[in-house]
């Protein structure tokens, strides 16, 4: 027997140990970030998703401040209610003088966009996370292919959620 035999075994059952704790680990914050992405999504997107029940109008846009604007709902679905305000997040799809397809969030005066672009801002958390993860994946376990998807499926999200809302 080779007296350095064992060591060699020493040595690859260490890197093996070192390679499992890695994927583990990488693993795990990859699977963290794309459960926060669909958690930071869900809020929004459960209300333009799961649109039976709920207040469906339109909102004229008539003012804005620095982080909403504000303008008059008029219903379009049976049993909501005409308001003469209601509050929808200022971003850069949304301008004043505009009109927009709306759903009431439930017990507030706060609206979503609605329809396909309602739909696709709501989940771009998610994309932002598909980037994120895509990295870890490609970095921390070396599964380009994933990793590629991943980055692929988020950058493809982002852009139809911005072409949407245009």
């Amino acid at each position: 027997m080779i007296p350095a035999m064992p060591a060699a075994s020493a040595a690859s059952s260490r890197t093996a140990s070192v390679n499992a704790l890695r994927v583990v680990s990488m693993g795990a914050v990859a699977v963290l970030i794309l459960v926060a992405g669909v958690w930071g999504s869900w809020g929004t997107a459960q209300d333009v998703m799961l649109t039976k029940g709920k207040e469906q109008g339109t909102v004229k846009v008539t003012a804005c401040g620095d982080d909403t604007c504000t303008g008059p709902f008029t219903p379009v679905s049976a049993g909501a209610a005409k308001r003469a305000s209601v509050v929808i997040g200022k971003s850069v799809a949304v301008r004043k003088g505009q009109t927009y397809d709306v759903i009431v969030k439930p017990g507030t005066e706060d609206v979503v966009r609605s329809g396909p672009a309602g739909i696709l801002y709501a989940w771009v958390p998610l994309g932002g996370a598909l980037l994120l993860a895509s990295v870890v994946v490609a970095g921390g376990l070396r599964l380009t292919r994933v990793a590629w998807l991943l980055g692929g499926s988020g950058i493809a999200l982002l852009t139809a959620a911005f072409g949407a809302l245009q």
